[in-house]
């Protein structure tokens, strides 16, 4: 385990505000590897959708004594995104977090609420609003969609693209940090070229 804290930054959504940290009912090993899931699901389907993936990983410190906390990030260039592709690559890691409590044996309704990321949606939102595009959180803007919508698109993908996840995320889990070009190699996904600075 990482015994630092991450920089302020790492722990903060896209405003800059800190994110709320819940309680995940887990052991540390479960809890991580939940965490590598996350972000496999961010990192994978950013790549599918024709995202520049440049690093996915799990990070993971002691905030006191006898205590452990897990968090993660995902790097991308998303350029030339289509905005629903990039709003259902937010809602992956989220999806993809919930499905491996259920794979795994671990779900329960509690373990489940815990895997909310409100981050994730509200990076959606703004990042697709600047665009004109509009995204509800919980109903259906005229000539928009719905988060619900939203993460209907990425539960398909997320089922479809299982196996590479699973990879990916155990390999995280067990590396820590894992490139883009790692994460192509593992998976058989291509990842674009990179144009210029990380988004």
């Amino acid at each position: 385990m990482n015994t630092p804290a991450p920089a302020p930054e790492m722990l903060a959504d896209h405003t800059g505000t800190p994110r709320p940290f819940l309680d995940m009912p887990l052991t540390y090993e479960q809890a991580r590897l939940g965490m590598a899931f996350h972000e496999a699901g961010h990192a994978v389907l950013s790549m599918a959708y024709g995202m520049h993936v440049i690093t996915s990983e799990v990070i993971a410190w002691e905030p006191g004594p006898g205590r452990w906390a897990v968090t993660g990030n995902t790097v991308h260039q998303a350029q030339n995104t289509l905005p629903w592709h990039y709003a259902a690559q937010c809602a992956a890691g989220e999806l993809a977090h919930v499905t491996y409590l259920m794979t795994y044996g671990l779900w329960t309704p509690d373990r489940a609420f815990a895997c909310t990321a409100e981050h994730d949606r509200e990076l959606a939102v703004d990042t697709l609003a600047q665009f004109g595009y509009r995204l509800g959180r919980w109903s259906v803007p005229e000539g928009g969609k719905s988060w619900g919508m939203v993460q209907g698109m990425a539960r398909r993908k997320v089922t479809h693209l299982w196996r590479e996840i699973r990879t990916v995320a155990h390999a995280m889990n067990e590396h820590t940090v894992l490139t883009g070009c790692e994460i192509a190699a593992l998976t058989g996904l291509v990842n674009p070229p990179f144009e210029g600075d990380a988004a």
